[in-house]
């Protein structure tokens, strides 16, 4: 669907022609989406941002697999190359503040589109760069489209799956992280060490292709636009999917009306009703204890995430393996990663967010611990990838929990604020990496710490989440 089409006459459904409100605001079209069959529309809408999350990751992963050979080849300090990590994760901290923000207010698409022009553009700088600081420069900017991308992304998926499907709808399209990942491991492996690592750069560039078509066949988020007041053009978005779904269709339309009149008859609703979302509302009384569990969460998700894997070619090689060593260990990690989306797009849906992703992080914790303490190359690939099952797993329940924890006016700017939180725990960790990996002995110091802090966050999760399966995003 292109977004012209929220500018044609209406399907002709009776039901969702008027803009029946309930006590919180919400129109009748919010809740025919969340009772709609997952179908065709919502297949072709997730194979679309899929490939532009795709993107996001080899951009992501570009670097990690850059860096070893930049180390060589400039002659930079392990300092040097913390630095160069931390950096781009200040960008995607800035960037997924502003675009959260800016989402809730100009709309879902039009912030991602450009997100997606921005990093792709910077890597064609990185490609270019002929310094550390050039390079450090073009970093920060794609890190900022980078981390704006992400929250908006996720944010315009939710509100468009189904209840029923809304956990594994996401964590299907973030499971195209490891796809990404395992481009930019394959062109480590076979272009890097060959043809040097500008050429992974250039490939970075590609979003900004894909930013024209998520331009022409991705419409706004329907529950944006109704919070907006433009009503025809959420209805006319609405009536499509609904036509297209058939008869199926019409049973969600008649789901949407019993689920208004069951909230509209639920006067203790009404105390969420939030009409002026601002960065202060995160922390009100009926969102502190989401606001602080979700920073938590995301913080000592992305400090292990980025500091395990940003480094770990780097330390490989330290340790004494090869480069080609070290990136046959990662592509096999990376491959590791698709089974733990798998598990858990099963398990989000079927026994909650809460209990599936304090598990895959408490497991990932002990995962961690084996890694850090293996002899062998046998251990580093079992224990590694176990490591990448369960963290990567945890990351599909984050993406999907978030933006269910606020209200549509504020769902953006929540789910950025939530991911920024989390960009300064990824800031945080090349740091400490690289400040402690003296040699081959800090290696067992540096994944202890890794694994306290995801016994950290498992715990925070377990004790202060609340679960949202099977739930309106609007009445969670």
């Amino acid at each position: 669907m292109t977004e012209s089409t929220v500018n044609e006459p209406s399907i002709n459904e009776p039901s969702i022609n008027e803009p029946s409100t309930n006590k919180l605001g919400t129109t009748m079209n919010s809740g025919v989406l969340g009772h709609l069959p997952f179908g065709v529309w919502h297949v072709k809408f997730l194979l679309i941002m899929a490939v532009a999350w795709a993107f996001d990751a080899m951009d992501t992963g570009i670097i990690a697999f850059v860096l070893p050979k930049l180390m060589k080849v400039w002659s930079l300090s392990p300092g040097q190359i913390g630095i160069i990590g931390s950096m781009g994760l200040v960008g995607m901290a800035i960037g997924a503040v502003l675009a959260g923000t800016l989402a809730d207010k100009f709309g879902r698409k039009r912030v991602m589109i450009g997100m997606m022009v921005v990093y792709g553009l910077a890597s064609l700088g990185c490609a270019e760069s002929t310094s550390f600081e050039m390079l450090l420069l073009f970093r920060i900017i794609v890190g900022f489209g980078l981390g704006g991308q992400l929250p908006v992304a996720v944010t315009l998926i939710s509100e468009y799956a189904p209840i029923s499907h809304r956990g594994r709808m996401i964590v299907w399209v973030e499971s195209s992280w490891a796809v990404g990942w395992l481009v930019a491991a394959i062109m480590a492996y076979f272009v890097i060490p060959d043809y040097g690592w500008e050429p992974a750069f250039y490939v970075g560039a590609l979003p900004v292709l894909w930013a024209i078509v998520v331009a022409f066949t991705i419409p706004e988020s329907a529950q944006y636009l109704e919070k907006q007041g433009n009503y025809d053009a959420a209805r006319n978005i609405v009536g499509h999917i609904v036509h297209d779904a058939g008869t199926a269709g019409t049973v969600a339309v008649e789901a949407a009306k019993s689920a208004v009149v069951a909230i509209n008859s639920d006067a203790s609703d009404t105390t969420k009703s939030v009409k002026a979302f601002t960065v202060a509302t995160l922390f009100s009384k009926p969102y502190l204890q989401r606001t602080l569990c979700l920073w938590i969460v995301w913080f000592g998700l992305v400090f292990s995430y980025y500091g395990i894997f940003m480094w770990l070619p780097t330390l490989l090689v330290k340790s004494g393996h090869t480069m080609i060593q070290s990136f046959s260990f990662v592509l096999w990690m990376t491959i590791a990663q698709i089974p733990g989306y798998a598990v858990a797009a099963y398990l989000i849906d079927c026994i909650g967010r809460k209990k599936t992703l304090s598990s895959f992080l408490l497991l990932c914790a002990v995962s961690a611990y084996f890694f850090g303490h293996a002899t062998s190359s046998t251990e580093i690939l079992v224990y590694g990838c176990a490591m990448s099952f369960f963290n990567l797993g945890a990351w599909g329940c984050i993406y999907t929990y978030t933006p269910e924890m606020y209200p549509t006016e504020g769902r953006a700017t929540g789910s950025g604020w939530a991911a920024a939180c989390g960009r300064c725990g990824g800031i945080v960790a090349p740091l400490v990496v690289g400040a402690l990996f003296t040699g081959p002995d800090q290696f067992a110091l540096i994944f202890g710490i890794f694994t306290g802090v995801l016994v950290i966050i498992s715990l925070t999760l377990w004790f202060l989440g609340v679960e949202t399966m099977n739930k309106e995003l609007d009445y969670i």
